[in-house]
């Protein structure tokens, strides 16, 4: 395989050319100068992970199976959740199976350490994008969940405001940026406080639910989620203050750019579905509309970069098939009528609504 003919200059040096001139001997140096074409390989991609996805079988997603709504076991002991339905995706469009996952529980000290070792295909599990990360870590795709710290408390302390934190215990979990960051707040705002800290997440509610510690922050989703599964959620309050960017994030590991693009590219097609009103139940039926935007997505029009990621021209339309539009996960776990809890969408609404929910399109 050849990437392009590249136009090659060559200088022919022909010396000691004599001629006759006015009835002597000249010495003279004519330089030539020629094109010649010459073609040059490409360089190979490296697929090393989509090659490793592919002879698997499954898509390997590092997750959890403890926080409500976005990775948790139902009734039946099923892994379920919002990161569970971006990995489900995923494993759609390449394989047209949404079951062909294998869900790696992961602690949030876990995390790094399975992308670097590529020990999972992809990180789906409430990670927060930073710039360290990023560098260290693995490849971010696109931010699927627009969140931001917060801090919740019990009715019964009375406290109504962060004035009143100086002094306070602050349940936390290790290895997070909300570690780092509750610590920058106390610092900021010149008040101390005592951290208790655990590594599982889970711990760290038990601990506050058992009045262990004054507070506990983490992201607001993740105090949303959990104070529904409190024995008595209307007892505790989530401050309305964020004092902090979480963008929520799906991960790759490096070295693959082909695997991180398509799982980018799977995230941007369930965004565009939402906008462009594809949903699970219509997928087939849209596929003869008469929006071309519409039949790019579904593969009915042109190459919206499948045939050079190695995927079927209908590889999103399998995805919207299998777990439905951006729209649709979040209401499926967090809408009004949401399986797990109800939280607005706000930020995580689409761009068009006011939100900040926004994807390249797919053509």
């Amino acid at each position: 395989m050849f990437r392009k003919i590249l136009p090659i200059i060559a200088v022919l040096m022909v010396l000691s050319m004599v001629l006759a001139a006015c009835g002597g001997g000249e010495t003279v140096t004519v330089v030539e100068t020629v094109i010649v074409e010459k073609e040059v390989p490409a360089e190979a991609a490296d697929t090393e992970i989509f090659d490793r996805v592919l002879a698997r079988g499954k898509v390997v997603c590092g997750g959890r199976t403890d926080l409500t709504g976005f990775g948790y076991l139902d009734a039946d002991g099923n892994n379920i959740g919002f990161d569970i339905d971006l990995c489900r995706a995923v494993a759609a469009a390449v394989f047209n199976d949404p079951n062909a996952i294998e869900i790696v529980p992961l602690t949030a000290a876990d995390r790094g350490p399975s992308l670097q070792t590529a020990e999972v295909d992809i990180l789906s599990r409430n990670v927060t994008w930073t710039a360290s990360r990023d560098s260290q870590w693995g490849n971010f795709t696109t931010v699927m969940f627009y969140d931001g710290q917060g801090f919740m408390v019990s009715k019964a302390s009375g406290i109504t405001s962060t004035d009143e934190f100086d002094g306070a215990t602050v349940c936390v979990t290790t290895g997070t940026t909300t570690e780092q960051n509750v610590a920058d707040f106390f610092r900021q705002n010149g008040m101390s406080y005592e951290a208790v800290t655990f590594e599982e997440t889970a711990a760290v509610y038990s601990a506050y639910e058992e009045g262990r510690c004054d507070i506990t922050t983490s992201d607001k989703s993740q105090l949303a989620s959990v104070r529904s599964g409190f024995a008595a959620p209307d007892d505790h309050i989530i401050l309305d203050i964020t004092i902090s960017k979480e963008p929520l994030t799906p991960a790759v590991p490096h070295g693959d750019d082909v695997w991180f693009d398509i799982v980018k590219i799977v995230m941007y097609g369930l965004i565009n579905a939402e906008e462009l009103g594809v949903t699970q139940a219509n997928v087939e039926e849209m596929k003869s509309s008469d929006n071309i935007n519409v039949l790019r997505l579904l593969g009915q029009e042109g190459d919206w970069g499948y045939s050079d990621l190695g995927l079927d021209a209908v590889a999103l339309a399998q995805a919207i098939s299998a777990v439905g539009n951006y729209g649709e996960i979040y209401n499926r776990y967090m809408g009004p009528e949401g399986i797990a809890f109800s939280l607005p969408r706000g930020p995580n609404d689409l761009w068009s609504n006011g939100g900040l929910i926004y994807a390249p399109p797919v053509k």
